[in-house]
């Protein structure tokens, strides 16, 4: 079971869905970055973005998973929100979704990551990017990291030097954003910035492969090989 709560960002309510493990903790904590397709229905509606608050509490990890398209009216449409998406606007998001873990008592405030898929996979990167107190980053097939969103906005992937924490990268080799060039690009960025990391690819796979919602993109053994990796990777840095 999860917790839905609100919080105010810049005069706009955004809704967060929290997830723990029983007992007391401190647990460590990961904020989840949600992915495009629900960004027209909300959190609670999409039951791949309720699996993976229900796998990270059940495998130890306190999370939340901040809604970010509460800028917008929720009938907008799907491509206006996506054209209209602002950075800015998204680390001030992430900003508070960290904060919440932090200063929960349940959590341990210097044991937590930042994972998201798909347009998650992108906020992921970027708001590491901003904050300097993750100690674990994952990038499941995120797109558009080559590419700022805003006015004046600097693309992740430049900023790459700012990530203080080991990074996962999933991918598909199918997959055409970010495309096989593109995750040479990612993996040749964060080699220059000397920052930690380690990428796996899946031959058969494209975009959207973990999301069972979606019965052409779903590859049923990649994805679960990769939530093995992700939850490997995420008990090495943070337990």
């Amino acid at each position: 079971m999860y917790e839905k709560r609100t919080v105010d960002i810049q005069g706009s309510p955004m809704d967060v869905l929290s997830f723990a493990p029983e007992g007391p903790g401190p647990f460590p904590g990961v904020v989840v970055a949600q992915h495009l397709p629900i960004a027209h229905a909300g959190l609670e509606k999409d039951p791949f973005t309720i699996d993976v608050g229900e796998r990270l509490a059940n495998a130890g990890y306190a999370c939340v998973i901040p809604y970010v398209f509460h800028w917008w009216a929720p009938d907008e449409d799907i491509a206006a929100k996506r054209e209209e998406f602002r950075d800015d606007r998204a680390v001030a998001d992430f900003n508070a979704a960290f904060d919440m873990l932090a200063r929960s008592d349940r959590v341990d405030e210097k044991k937590i990551g930042i994972m998201g898929h798909c347009w998650g996979g992108r906020l992921s990167w970027l708001h590491a990017c901003h904050n300097k107190n993750y100690g674990a980053m994952a990038t499941l097939y995120g797109g558009r990291i080559k590419l700022g969103m805003g006015d004046g906005a600097i693309a992740p992937i430049q900023l790459s030097s700012r990530i203080p924490c080991p990074v996962l990268g999933i991918f598909g080799n199918e997959d055409q954003n970010p495309s096989p060039a593109d995750v040479d690009d990612l993996d040749a960025a964060l080699t220059k910035a000397d920052v930690p990391h380690e990428f796996h690819q899946y031959d058969g796979a494209g975009h959207g492969f973990q999301d069972f919602c979606n019965d052409d993109r779903y590859r049923k053994e990649a994805a679960e090989d990769a939530w093995a990796k992700l939850l490997a990777f995420l008990d090495k840095n943070l337990k």
